[in-house]
């Protein structure tokens, strides 16, 4: 049976062979056979009237010198080779063999090939006439009319113009170098496929991608896998990026980042737009600004976020059930604007803070950053200005300290809220506690300014009024309930983002633990701080 199987080879392998056409020789100065010199080979030499011509299904042949093996259909150039190939490929080198049954060329020393297209230039080429495939493995030079071509390794189809270069490519023209180990590069399209690390640096950016597409006559690419965009002083990364050169826009899609390399400034989201002729980035959809501040990241998101204007002048815009995140500092309101060449943050419609201990309300709220080092200054709370400090909860009974006034200025100290002056129509209710924690005394009072700071604890401490206090502090009992509320107060924990993860919560309550167990826990605190005390009070004695 394998014997069988071996003859049906060797036949279906002389067929083929067999129909292989001849290569003919159209023409010969001298011709000449030395069977102790060249066993096999008929010598072609050319005169001065003409080259050696041959022919071979539709390809021409040119040489000085040639050796013609008529038993193998086998053809040895020498010497100023040329090759034609209809109308569309032409191709010089200084020596070629050419094997008429497998339509194999192999062509070196100064190989340069050239269809309508391109031109390739290389030292070594292989020609396969079947496949009409070119294939080099030591370097090569392609130019067209967009791009200039250089790899160490590639494939050329001639029929759908293509190029598959590997190992050390880069591609060049006025506007950009691209470098990468792998792409295709079509010549009639001048569109470049990139597999694996690659670069692409122009006059004002850089782009770094693993997979994506290139089209480097019109500069407009797609890439889809580890890609990012380098501008000049921001870059812009996402799982699908499109950028196009000539109208300076670039989009991303899926976990888009965007850094601000000048001002230490992230912001993030699902998809982004980047225009920039205007210098100006568009995010949404889980959309998120970072911004470093003494150490600790702070978090703002938004339905959108809108970044515009020059390096260093900044405006930052976030729209819509906008939440921030700090440490020790939390936020909530419609919308906020910051202006990065001033360092103002505007809060707009029901804005709100929480800081330590303290919910600060008013129609608007504003911070300030220090310019130069980058730090919380400053706070101001205009109009119905009012901060709330929870006191204790007892037996489900809450407790709440409140100062009230038409505005209101904070102080930072290292990073902390310290200093406040509340200017116009003060109101203060302040519950009094002994050192045990029992409650002795309410302070209801009114006057034009009042002054109070903040301990390390972020608890109100050192009232000063200030022009004409009236009020006094009452035994608890005497104090009527309605009394002890001002105002305006509205009690919203709820609210508060306690972690990064809840400022993407949306509504206007956040899941928090079961409210009986936050007060037996409480409780247990306020029952361990009496006993220390008590401790405490009986050593001294």
């Amino acid at each position: 049976m394998k014997s069988i199987i071996f003859f049906l080879f060797l036949f279906i392998s002389f067929a083929s062979f067999s129909q292989a056409k001849k290569i003919n020789i159209l023409y010969s100065g001298i011709s000449y056979a030395d069977e102790e010199k060249f066993p096999g080979a008929t010598v072609l030499l050319k005169d001065n009237d003409s080259l050696v011509t041959i022919e071979h299904e539709g390809a021409i042949l040119t040489c000085n010198q040639a050796f013609f093996y008529k038993k193998t259909n086998f053809f040895k150039a020498i010497g100023n080779v040329t090759i034609r190939q209809g109308d569309t490929i032409t191709q010089t080198s200084n020596y070629t063999d050419y094997d008429g049954n497998s339509k194999q060329v192999l062509s070196w020393g100064k190989v340069v090939l050239t269809d309508p297209q391109m031109t390739l230039t290389t030292d070594t080429l292989h020609f396969d006439r079947l496949q009409q495939k070119l294939f080099y493995k030591n370097s090569a030079i392609i130019k067209d009319a967009t791009n200039t071509l250089k790899s160490k390794i590639g494939d050329y189809y001639l029929k759908e113009k293509k190029f598959t270069a590997t190992s050390k490519v880069i591609v060049t023209n006025p506007e950009h170098i691209l470098k990468s180990n792998h792409l295709d590069y079509y010549t009639n399209s001048a569109v470049a496929y990139l597999y694996g690390p690659s670069t692409i640096k122009g006059k004002d950016n850089t782009i770094y991608t693993e997979r994506g597409f290139y089209n480097t006559k019109k500069e407009i690419s797609h890439f889809v896998k580890k890609s990012k965009i380098f501008f000049t002083d921001r870059t812009i990364e996402g799982d699908s990026l499109y950028y196009n050169k000539f109208n300076g826009f670039a989009s991303a899609t899926n976990h888009m980042k965007l850094v601000d390399t000048v001002q230490d400034f992230v912001a993030k989201g699902n998809y982004a737009e980047y225009f920039e002729l205007k210098d100006s980035v568009f995010i949404v959809k889980k959309a998120v600004a970072i911004t470093e501040i003494e150490k600790d990241s702070m978090y703002i998101h938004g339905d959108k976020i809108l970044i515009t204007g020059e390096t260093e002048k900044r405006i930052v815009r976030i729209y819509h059930d906008v939440k921030i995140f700090k440490s020790d500092l939390q936020g909530k309101c419609d919308s906020i604007h910051t202006h990065q060449e001033s360092g103002i943050t505007r809060m707009y419609r029901n804005p709100i803070l929480w800081s330590d201990k303290n919910q600060i309300t008013g129609d608007s709220i504003q911070l300030l950053n220090n310019t130069k080092t980058e730090k919380l200054d400053s706070l101001k709370i205009l109009g119905n200005a009012l901060i709330v400090q929870l006191d204790t909860i007892i037996d489900e009974i809450t407790t709440y300290n409140q100062i009230k006034g038409r505005n209101m200025y904070g102080k930072f100290v290292k990073g902390n809220l310290k200093y406040f002056l509340v200017k116009g129509n003060a109101e203060v209710v302040f519950y009094n506690r002994n050192e045990k924690g029992i409650l002795e005394t309410i302070t209801k009072q009114e006057c034009s300014s009042i002054e109070f700071e903040l301990d390390n604890t972020g608890k109100i401490n050192l009232i000063k009024y200030i022009k004409k206090p009236e009020g006094k502090s009452y035994p608890p009992k005497d104090l009527p309930e309605k009394d002890r509320k001002l105002e305006g107060f509205i009690w919203r924990q709820e609210e508060q983002p306690l972690r990064m993860e809840d400022i993407f919560i949306k509504g206007t309550t956040i899941p928090r633990p079961d409210k009986t167990l936050v007060q037996k826990k409480l409780k247990k605190q306020l029952q361990k701080t009496d006993k220390l005390n008590a401790n405490l009070k009986n050593g001294r004695q």
